[in-house]
């Protein structure tokens, strides 16, 4: 049984309420749903939210690079199986809650309280027990543990924060961990993970195809482990 809110499918915002919209996960034999204010599948869905945000953050419209981060965590269980995972900009929390289906112990993060409440409810919606939320802007970031796994779906398209992304992800790794992050090869993003691969991390890359079959959007999936 679904809790009574996620009867409500509207989000209240400044600008009034926006409607959302459900979409289905289904990857190595489980399903998962999220609500979201729009699925930005394709570059005219992404551009017409750009210009028309409705008034809402931006994380609380689905993109396609969490869809393909949230894949390639389902196809992991045994590397997030009881593992302590950070997600950053986690916005809908489609990744953070498949690993959280996997047996991790997950904190997700947004700067935006109503991204974060939106994630909150699709954690419920998914019956996730083991995800703690947390409001956190990377500029001001105190979190101090060690984790072994850090997500981030499309995080790279603000080349001023990657000073900030590094920092995290230097400070916040634990011995052996990882960052995975997802991102439709933006050149933006690319800078970062070229300057990390520069500085002596391994950047693995493999991709996913979201969408539909006639207009794929090609979303990357990159690994990093720091230098030892």
């Amino acid at each position: 049984m679904q809790p009574a809110d996620d009867q409500d499918w509207s989000l209240a915002t400044a600008a009034g309420p926006v409607r959302l919209q459900e979409y289905r996960l289904r990857a190595a034999g489980r399903q998962w749903t999220v609500l979201h204010a729009g699925a930005l599948l394709t570059l005219a869905d992404e551009e017409h939210f750009l210009q028309e945000p409705a008034g809402v953050p931006y994380g609380v419209a689905l993109w396609p690079a969490a869809i393909a981060l949230a894949h390639e965590v389902a196809t992991r269980p045994a590397a997030f199986r009881g593992r302590r995972v950070l997600e950053l900009g986690a916005g809908a929390g489609l990744p953070g809650i498949v690993a959280a289906a996997l047996g991790a112990r997950v904190v997700q993060t947004d700067r935006h309280d109503l991204a974060l409440a939106l994630c909150r409810r699709n954690g419920r919606r998914n019956g996730a027990r083991t995800i703690e939320y947390r409001l956190a802007d990377w500029a001001g970031w105190d979190d101090g543990e060690r984790y072994a796994w850090i997500l981030g779906a499309d995080i790279l398209y603000g080349e001023a924060r990657h000073p900030d992304l590094r920092r995290i992800f230097e400070t916040n790794l634990a011995p052996g961990g990882r960052v995975l992050l997802a991102d439709p090869f933006r050149a933006v993003g690319l800078r970062l993970l070229e300057a990390l691969e520069a500085d002596g991390w391994t950047i693995a890359v493999s991709t996913w195809r979201v969408g539909s079959e006639a207009t794929p959007r090609v979303i990357g999936i990159f690994e990093a482990t720091p230098p030892r």
